[in-house]
């Protein structure tokens, strides 16, 4: 039993909480964000090149079964052919340069948040006497220490 209330306790911890609730969201930031790259980008991307679809882009290494040339990546894996999909790397970087903007301006939106909390530098209380050199209330017009006159200084 002490060992499930250990695990609780530091299952409980903000940190460990707050963490599991990134992963979480982070694993369902990548769907949409390849969603958004397959699905939205790549399309109009491949209508300008000339109607490419990327994600058919490969190059047969080994033809397999059935002879090429395939007309698609899943025909080619179907038939057993050993490809390098590159169209689907190309894929790949175009999400994960997605999700690293997001993460830099999501990081860029905390710090700007961090700076605006931080308390702006306090008025300083006491001024040095030119005479005697001494701390003094930034109000005095006399200085306590050597009854210099400040009003003049």
């Amino acid at each position: 039993m002490r060992l499930l209330d250990e695990f609780k306790q530091f299952a409980m911890r903000g940190n460990v909480v707050d963490m599991a609730v990134g992963i979480i969201i982070g694993g369902a930031f990548g769907t949409i964000v390849k969603s958004l790259v397959s699905d939205v980008m790549m399309p109009p991307l491949g209508l300008l090149l000339g109607g490419v679809d990327f994600s058919d882009l490969f190059v047969t290494l080994k033809e397999g079964v059935t002879a090429g040339p395939y007309p698609t990546l899943a025909a080619a894996q179907a038939a057993g052919a050993v490809t390098i999909s590159y169209g689907v790397f190309v894929n790949a970087v175009i999400s994960f340069l997605i999700v690293a903007f997001a993460v830099f301006l999501l990081i860029k939106g905390i710090n700007k948040l961090q700076r605006e909390k931080e308390a702006p530098e306090a008025e300083p209380t006491t001024k040095e006497c030119p005479k005697c050199f001494t701390a003094i209330p930034i109000k005095a017009t006399r200085c306590p220490n050597c009854t210099s006159d400040l009003q003049s200084a």
